[in-house]
């Protein structure tokens, strides 16, 4: 049994990764006494394996246990667990890949890996899964992990993002008729919304809530832009087209930004968006500054955690969907799941895929899942009487949009809106310049990103 320790590495600390074959024959084949090594990474996600209660829990903890019962089945297998930090990351894997080292495995957010799959460092891994995984995980998380025609994740929790909405403040203005069940996520027309925001401004009394406004805006940096990239939607812009490209310069895209902007000028959000961070929105939600912000599971449930230790004062704390123009909710999550990279070792990809297989599967492992939010039915409607909000979120699924279209070039896409977002929050250009500009940058790094994609040029 390997001894496995949780680490964070720098870059001095990587190590070249070999499978480990002991003894080999005259004609250079494996014997049957050597053990393989499978190198499993991972950046945190979780702390335990069921809960983070659990004596000694710490992120690496799950993976220690399915590597344990993984090696009880495969005697001729070693598996070592690595945590990394989610800023070493990438890194950390060009440096592994440049050398020709890359790990076996590697457990993340889909959205922050696609550029791999299109490098052509993973490996699919549609030969893993079955019909069943396909029946209880929601269309929509598949799409999340498939790259052209192939899966290169293997979906097992996420983080969806919605609105948080501060209930009291919503009293306190008079908007009791727009508040939703404790766990439920509330989904409100574009027309209520815009109901919502004006009383918010008009009627929140100043002497309970000095200089608080109703929404949370922000253009600083890349962190946070999956809201703004939510909002480009609201008025039915599919944003992506079938070849990847972005088609956002239309009426509705338009019309779009023309929302965002008309809203920021009337005075319903935090003032200078364009120098304020997701980060900076957040803390000013928590503060009671701002009635409508932005969240995540982990997000809401930290704030949770700490209005009961005291950290922060209490107040009726609730989820709410993201309108549109069309009545139907825009929804998107990060699908967390594995990755099998490309090692060139055929008997390490057979035995890493299984592993993956093995963790996304296993009736005991996937309950894991729920310290995020189950992709599984299945473990959701198991869990449901611990976290309501599983179900909530379970229904939501089908409004889900896939926010990064799985292009190539992601990560250096993040860079191209918020310049523009700037620019029209401080009216140097308008809200049409803005969404032509960053269809026109965007789609440049993309165009690039695509020459070096295995995906397009298969």
């Amino acid at each position: 049994m390997s001894k496995r320790k949780y680490l964070v590495l720098g870059m001095t600390a990587l190590l070249s990764l070999t499978a480990l074959f002991g003894c080999s024959d005259e004609e250079g084949g494996t014997t049957s006494g050597d053990k393989v090594e499978l190198k499993v990474m991972l950046t945190p996600q979780w702390k335990g394996v069921l809960d983070a209660t659990e004596e000694g829990a710490d992120y690496d903890s799950f993976f220690n246990h399915a590597a344990e019962k993984f090696e009880a089945e495969h005697e001729n297998v070693d598996i070592t667990v690595e945590v990394v930090a989610g800023e070493q990351r990438d890194e950390l894997l060009n440096v592994n890949l440049n050398g020709g080292t890359p790990p076996d495995i590697f457990f993340e957010s889909v959205f922050a890996m696609g550029d791999y799959a299109h490098r052509g460092a993973l490996v699919p891994i549609n030969d893993i899964v079955d019909e069943d995984a396909k029946a209880d995980i929601d269309q929509s998380y598949w799409e999340s992990v498939t790259f052209g025609d192939d899966i290169y994740f293997y979906p097992f929790s996420h983080n969806p993002g919605t609105f948080t909405y501060n209930a009291d403040m919503f009293k306190a203005a008079g908007l009791d008729q727009y508040i939703g069940e404790e766990n439920e996520i509330k989904t409100w027309s574009l027309q209520e919304f815009e109901e919502i925001l004006k009383a918010l401004k008009q009627k929140l009394p100043s002497t309970q809530y000095a200089n608080a406004n109703a929404m949370g805006m922000y253009a600083l940096n890349n962190q946070g832009d999956t809201w703004n990239l939510a909002y480009m939607r609201m008025f039915g812009n599919e944003f992506f087209d079938n070849d990847g490209n972005i088609i956002l310069d239309d009426a509705d895209g338009v019309k779009a930004a023309e929302w965002m902007n008309n809203v920021y000028k009337s005075g319903y959000t935090n003032p200078g968006a364009e120098s304020v961070s997701s980060n900076d929105v957040n803390a000013l939600f928590q503060n009671q500054q701002l009635a409508i912000s932005f969240t995540n599971p982990v997000l809401f449930n930290n704030a949770k955690a700490d209005m009961d230790n005291g950290k922060m004062a209490q107040f009726d704390m609730r989820l709410a969907n993201i309108p549109s123009d069309s009545g139907d909710p825009l929804s998107f999550t990060y699908v967390t799941g594995a990755a099998v990279f490309d090692t060139k070792d055929e008997e390490r990809i057979a035995l890493s895929k299984e592993f993956v297989k093995f963790i996304s599967t296993d009736e005991e492992l996937v309950k894991s899942s729920k310290n995020s939010i189950p992709v599984r039915n299945s473990v959701a409607e198991q869990y449901k009487s611990e976290n309501p909000l599983f179900e909530a979120y379970a229904q939501n699924s089908q409004y889900i949009f896939n926010f990064t279209g799985n292009v190539p070039g992601y990560s250096q896409l993040r860079q191209v809106l918020y310049p523009e977002l700037q620019a029209m929050f401080t009216g140097q250009i308008t809200p049409a310049d803005a969404v032509k500009n960053y269809q026109e940058k965007g789609n440049n790094v993309i165009s690039e990103a695509k020459t070096d994609s295995v995906i397009f040029n298969k």
